[in-house]
């Protein structure tokens, strides 16, 4: 009888891959997670086999380093794996690899103001996650819920068991602390 693992939450399947090591739960993750990891790609490298051959290589890359990874929310961590495989993919092409698009082609143009733009808005996600990495769990499991996983007030009081004034609370206060570790950090770069 097969087991059915829609309902098993994404931390315990990680758990039972680290247990016996059988691909098949990895597997389970990777495919809830095949549009996200689909999108980031095709978003970054603007080409669909290029997507397909990347997240391939970004299924291999979470084999690897779930295992001795501490992952606390493997949706986050799997987009910021995606992230990062994509934005190194872009930085090991020169922008003389790429052709300028013109109406007939389907190739875009990355210009070094872009590969500019595009290590700004690492850097800046990357400051952010470390922000949300310092905010009370709550708070943090809130954002995560509301802003990443998009689900409602109401929801994330039924996953989490807080009340909603609760719910609303961690994400108004967690919001408000991440703008001030986000600002902080900001006047510590600009001072340097």
């Amino acid at each position: 009888m097969a087991i059915r693992t829609d309902t098993i939450p994404d931390e315990e399947i990680l758990q039972r891959y680290r247990n016996d090591h059988n691909p098949e739960w990895m597997g389970i993750l990777f495919e809830r997670y095949m549009h996200l990891v689909l999108g980031v790609c095709i978003k970054y490298l603007k080409n669909m086999e290029d997507a397909r051959d990347a997240a391939q290589q970004i299924f291999m890359k979470v084999m690897q380093e779930a295992d001795h990874t501490q992952i606390q929310y493997f949706k986050g961590w799997l987009y910021q794996v995606t992230k990062n495989y994509c934005l190194m993919q872009l930085r090991g092409k020169s922008s003389a690899d790429w052709l300028k698009q013109d109406e007939n082609d389907t190739q875009w143009v990355v210009s070094p103001e872009d590969d500019e733009e595009l290590l700004l808005k690492n850097e800046q996600l990357n400051q952010l996650e470390e922000a949300l990495q310092q905010l009370n769990e709550p708070q943090q499991t809130c954002i995560r819920l509301f802003y990443l996983e998009k689900h409602s007030y109401q929801e994330i009081a039924e996953i989490t068991g807080y009340t909603l004034m609760q719910v609303k609370s961690y994400i108004q206060n967690g919001k408000r602390n991440l703008r001030i570790m986000l600002e902080k950090k900001q006047k510590q770069l600009n001072n340097e």
